[in-house]
């Protein structure tokens, strides 16, 4: 009679682990930004612990190259540190016949980034497109010690890239001396290991470099990129993070956009250093 039990109960465990393996999953991609790509990871894990039935896979490559996926249908939220292009708008609406939802995740301050042993504590906007121009090639041109600038910078599939040529250097290009590196993460290392280094990049990278205050124009002040300053918009290079979506969201996807918008979405925000949207 017990092995008899034994038996039933053992083919009841294989018949539920049997369903269980061919029980749909809810499938959300998530590509792009390789700026939110940690933030998107963390939003994934968090919300994957509170819902079994949820997958969501995140991959980085860069704002353009999620914008891309998101024309070519192979990605169900884009990721971008820049808003969408007029011209990617129209990609959109050529393919799918919608140009697109876009949804304001989180904001962050966009950061410049120097060594700690650099003894300056603020640039003005003139400053830093003319170091990335090329047109500033030394330190001390802005106050700074007698040493040769090494820039650092992102790929030109990046939104952060892209979001920095626009605003700051007002579409002039960057200088060819500049290194591109492949993410945020890389840049914020390379700084940190080039006393005479500048990079840029979101301001949850920011760690064991030198975070510069920023001057705008006429600006009676140069400011950091806190939490205070980019809420009241104070910092000059502030900006929103995007996931754009082919299509109004329902199910799996709403459920969790809805979530990230929410208490412990923003939390996790915060925790990545960004900063809420209200």
């Amino acid at each position: 009679m017990l092995k008899s039990l034994s038996l039933k109960l053992a083919a009841l465990a294989l018949v539920a682990a049997t369903v269980a393996a061919f029980t749909p999953m809810d499938v959300i991609t998530i590509k792009g930004s390789d700026t939110m790509v940690q933030l998107a990871q963390r939003w994934a894990e968090k919300y994957m612990k509170q819902n079994s039935g949820v997958q969501i896979q995140v991959n980085g490559g860069g704002s353009g190259t999620g914008i891309s996926a998101l024309i070519n249908g192979t990605t169900d939220i884009c990721t971008a540190s820049r808003p969408m292009k007029d011209a990617e708008k129209l990609k959109l609406r050529d393919r799918f016949g919608t140009t697109g939802i876009e949804v304001r995740t989180a904001k962050d301050g966009l950061t410049i980034f120097l060594n700690q042993a650099n003894p300056l504590k603020e640039l003005s906007f003139e400053q830093i497109r003319g170091i990335y121009t090329g047109k500033i090639k030394n330190w001390k041109e802005v106050g700074g010690d007698d040493k040769d600038i090494i820039l650092y910078g992102r790929e030109n599939s990046s939104g952060t890239y892209s979001f920095l040529k626009e605003n700051v250097l007002l579409n002039e290009d960057y200088a060819n001396t500049m290194q591109a590196l492949p993410g945020t993460a890389a840049v914020v290392n390379a700084v940190k290991r080039d006393p005479a280094g500048i990079g840029f990049g979101g301001a949850g990278y920011a760690k064991e470099v030198k975070e510069c205050a920023v001057r705008h124009g006429n600006a009676d002040a140069a400011y950091l990129p806190s939490a205070e300053n980019v809420a009241n918009g104070s910092y000059p290079i502030t900006r929103y993070l995007y996931f754009y979506l082919r299509a109004k969201p329902d199910g799996a996807t709403k459920d969790f956009i809805k979530w990230v918008l929410g208490a412990e979405g923003q939390q996790v925000v915060v925790n990545e250093g960004f900063f809420p949207v209200k």
